[in-house]
């Protein structure tokens, strides 16, 4: 099956939505706006690579803990974030379109429900911030969709990051996407 597979953040999305849901979460939570000077050290030490992004991630997600009634969030932020979707995105949707995200599932499934597109994404306990698995980003994207939808293969790949040359490999064609300017994805 050759279908469309987009990133979602700073691709179709403008912004981050996993820090765009935290400042929503920290204006509301003041255990949040307290919770995230724990995280620091671990950011740093995954700036200077000495931990994987899935242990730094999950820290950092420790402030959902704090967040009473997470589905109420997801939905409060989303009737004011959907308008993040870009334009471009919108005109050329296709209802077979997967969206491969680092991102959390329980944050992009209501948006993507919404959208009609299939998602696959880190799997984080919305209650805790623990991660199942690992996070879905750059080789694990790959890993994912052909554990997943071992029957896909991508027509077009959209990407902001050149992180995900892995997808952008096995696809026909790719795109790197810049605000809303779309080019080829570099030779990879």
């Amino acid at each position: 099956m050759l279908i469309n597979v987009y990133d979602f953040d700073n691709t179709i999305y403008r912004g981050d939505s996993s820090y765009d849901f935290y400042m929503h979460c920290r204006r509301k939570y003041p255990r949040v706006r307290r919770d995230v000077l724990g995280a620091i050290p671990l950011m740093i030490d995954f700036a200077i690579h000495r931990r994987d992004k899935t242990r730094s991630k999950q820290r950092f997600y420790h402030y959902l803990s704090f967040v009473p009634d997470m589905e109420r969030e997801v939905a409060e932020f989303w009737s004011t974030r959907e308008a993040n979707l870009k334009q471009w995105y919108l005109e050329q949707k296709r209802e077979d379109d997967l969206i491969i995200s680092a991102s959390p599932v329980f944050l992009l499934k209501p948006v993507c429900d919404r959208l009609g597109v299939a998602l696959i994404a880190s799997k984080v306990d919305p209650k805790t911030g623990l991660y199942d698995g690992r996070n879905c980003h750059d080789e694990e994207k790959v890993r994912r969709l052909r554990a997943e939808r071992p029957e896909v293969e991508i027509g077009q790949f959209y990407s902001d990051s050149l992180s995900d040359a892995p997808l952008a490999r096995i696809a026909r064609e790719a795109f790197l996407v810049t605000d809303d300017e779309i080019k080829p994805f570099p030779p990879v």
